[in-house]
């Protein structure tokens, strides 16, 4: 059964179809199992007929160029291992691996540089040198079928593998291999009704290719990726064979590979250790051992608390963003997102790390490796996209900030206006950066760039079909905050709704009218009229005004001294409120108005609903009480007929003694108004110097008593209202 899926995994493989990559396990197991499959082979075929009489290796017809290749790569590791023919590349790649198995090994047992006299400086030397061979090596083979993410592992591991299927097949083939060179393989191609640049080595899956998808114009043989895709698959056929012994064998090259950590050669404190507690280190389980297991258990346990940890703290500043709301001020918005950068930050070196230990020093291989590998990069292709994010939303929010304080400004205004600009712009190139990272992670799990293409024609379709509007909101959205008919924090009138702009954003912008927040598309805002209250001053970085205006409407009997009293008194209050520039006081009488109205204009810097109203309130309040000065600083004296001349000569200057008793009352005039039909009508004008209305009204009281005492002295007397009845003579006899 495990077979027939093996051979039914391969066949997809070699159709180059893939499912969709759905969840990181399941991407793993979907990857991993084409990793393992193997093109069917019969069990007689990969045992290479054993029954069968065995031609050594020594006198195999490739021996003697073997002997001769292995000989130059013992003095020369910077050679290249692939070459023009099968047998130059199938002859150096063998001799540098047995060279490479044949270093590890002494180099792997304890002891080995004292038995050696080797300086650490010249074991360190050898190491190098047979770690540089054997990646040489491993570029003999296609690895192009292995998902990018653990391509090298898995082609090292496949390149050890190889040389044990090699070993195998050299020594236990009954008839001559003959390894073509170039000549060969011209002969060959002339017998072939096609020709093509492929050799298959004789009794055995293996095949060494020149023929690479995207080169046409390449030379160099390498094995095939089916062969490489296979090889795991052969060496589980043959490694419970006995190894024959020769010059190439390397029967524990693998063994050694796998059981022990770090890379070919195991690390000197491992080969410290005494051999009985590394024998009880190295009990094998699967292909891994129970110290590899447990330690990469323990650092994993270790890698997802800290990972736990650190997402509490990302979802910590969310939930502080929430529970402030729109009291969180810009400064706070911009140390919030530095603090998001900062605890996305680590996720990174430490991924790497963890990854590096994990795969390379307790060297992990086979399904192991590939789930451990995917999980990795899961995690760092996710934080680094979010690291991205976080970092462009951060510096554009700095950025403002600096912006703002360059300019000499420094509100919190003046910050929401630049970061309206700033910020949709880095939060889109963050969001481009996060997707371009979310494809190549699509790639490194080991899907095709035709796949990816795929999903990437996804959001191109989509916008194609059914964001159009989207697209209209954007361009809309670079229109205003290209022409700039408005700004965060002026007061304007968007269409119907009218209240402070509070957010410019790429799609929408956000109107805090009195009743609610309207959000407005940007294609809605630019086709609709935009009044605009606000005045902006010469310089961008100075904070906007908006227009504040009040119209009170006067009393019927408002005489002209009154309303030029009422525009002393309004100009007079108005010139000492500091948060009103440029106020204008006037009156005004339209034509379908019966009474005159003050009229008070003034350009005021004022942020939201409330401070307006606060204000507007203050003012219609104190403007209400100026008027009720006005009318009452005019006095109209009704005086009887019996009041003698001299006694109407000497009033306006009594009246005068009686006002300016009063250090805050100024006296401007007492005329006769007028001769009425009872009295001698007199008015007295007066002004005001009182700050609060309840003390002019206390001093109001004051002089209304002071005007009474001082006429009763003079004798004046202020005469009882006349009323004149008619009466009919007929009337008056029948009565």
């Amino acid at each position: 059964m495990a077979a027939a899926s093996m051979r039914f995994f391969c066949r997809l493989r070699r159709r180059r179809v893939f499912a969709a990559v759905v969840a990181a396990v399941v991407v793993a197991l979907q990857v991993f199992a084409p990793l393992q499959a193997a093109p069917p082979v019969s069990p007689a075929s990969a045992r290479l007929h054993a029954t069968a009489a065995r031609i050594p290796i020594e006198q195999q017809p490739f021996y003697g160029e073997l002997e001769l290749t292995a000989k130059a790569w013992s003095d020369v590791v910077l050679d290249q291992v692939v070459g023009d023919s099968p047998q130059a590349t199938l002859l150096n790649f063998y001799a540098v691996m047995a060279e490479v198995g044949h270093r590890s090994e002494r180099l792997g047992r304890a002891g080995a540089s004292r038995q050696e006299r080797l300086t650490p400086a010249e074991r360190q030397e050898q190491i190098d040198d047979t770690e540089l061979l054997f990646r040489l090596a491993v570029k003999a083979l296609d690895a192009s079928g292995f998902p990018e993410s653990v391509r090298v592992d898995m082609a090292e591991e496949a390149a050890i593998q190889l040389k044990h299927v090699l070993d195998y097949a050299f020594t236990h083939s009954s008839r001559p291999i003959r390894v073509p060179d170039v000549a060969g393989m011209k002969a060959i191609n002339d017998l072939r009704t096609t020709p093509t640049d492929s050799w298959r080595l004789p009794g055995a899956a293996i095949t060494l290719t020149a023929e690479e998808d995207g080169d046409p114009d390449n030379e160099d043989y390498r094995f095939s990726v089916p062969t490489v895709m296979a090889i795991g698959e052969m060496y589980r056929e043959i490694r419970d064979y006995p190894v024959v012994n020769q010059p190439f064998a390397t029967p524990d090259f693998f063994g050694d590979f796998v059981y022990t950590p770090s890379y070919l050669v195991p690390p000197d404190w491992y080969l410290a250790l005494p051999k009985s507690l590394r024998q009880r280190l190295e009990i094998p389980f699967g292909d891994q051992t129970l110290f590899q297991i447990a330690t990469v258990l323990i650092s994993l346990l270790i890698f997802l608390a800290v990972l736990v940890w650190l997402v509490c703290l990302l979802l910590d500043t969310y939930r502080e963003s929430t529970a402030k709301g729109a009291s969180l001020s810009e400064w706070e918005r911009d140390a919030l997102a530095w603090r998001r950068f900062l605890v996305v930050l680590p996720l990174l070196p430490l991924t790497r790390l963890v990854r590096h230990f994990v795969n390379d020093l307790m060297n992990l291989t086979g399904l192991p490796l590939v789930v451990a590998t995917f999980f990795f990069f899961i995690v760092w292709y996710i934080a680094a996209g979010f690291f991205f994010f976080y970092l462009f939303e951060a510096l554009g929010r700095s950025s403002a900030e600096l912006v703002v304080r360059l300019r000499g400004g420094g509100s919190t205004i003046q910050v929401q206006r630049i970061s309206s600009f700033v910020m949709p712009l880095c939060r889109a190139i963050g969001a481009l950066v996060a997707i371009a990272l979310a494809y190549r992670l699509l790639i490194e799990l080991g899907l095709p760039s035709n796949t990816v293409l795929a999903f990437s024609a996804v959001p191109g379709l989509a916008i194609g079909l059914g964001a159009s509007k989207l697209l209209g909101n954007l361009f809309a959205g670079l229109s205003i905050q290209t022409d700039r008919p408005l700004r965060v924090g002026e007061f304007c009138r968007v269409g119907d709704n009218l209240g402070y702009i509070t957010k410019i954003g790429l799609r929408s912008l956000e109107l805090q009218t009195l009743e609610s927040r309207v959000t407005i598309p940007n294609a809605v805002a630019d086709e609709a009229t935009i009044l605009n209250y606000s005045r902006r001053g010469i310089r961008g970085d100075q904070p906007p005004v908006q227009t504040l205006e009040m119209r009170i409407q006067l009393g019927e009997q408002f005489s002209p001294y009154q309303l030029e009293e009422v525009l002393y008194q309004s100009r007079r209050f108005l010139a000492g409120v500091p948060v009103l520039k440029e106020p204008l006081v006037s009156i005004d009488r339209r034509s379908d108005d019966a009474y005159c109205a003050l009229i008070v204009v003034a350009m005021v810097e004022l942020h939201g609903w409330q401070a307006y109203l606060s204000l507007r309130e203050q003012l219609l309040l104190h403007l209400e009480e100026l008027v009720e000065r006005a009318e009452l600083s005019e006095i109209a004296l009704g005086i009887a007929y019996g009041t003698t001349a001299d006694q109407l000569e000497r009033l306006p200057a009594l009246m005068q003694q009686v006002v300016e008793q009063d250090p805050a009352l100024q006296f401007l005039a007492c005329r006769l108004e007028r001769i009425g039909a009872f009295s001698y009508d007199h008015v007295l004008e007066f002004r005001s110097s009182h700050l609060e209305h309840d003390d002019f009204e206390e001093s109001l009281h004051e002089l209304n008593r002071r005007i009474i005492k001082i006429l009763e002295t003079h004798g004046i007397e202020i005469p009882f209202p006349t009323q004149t009845l008619m009466l009919n003579p007929a009337d008056a006899t029948h009565s």
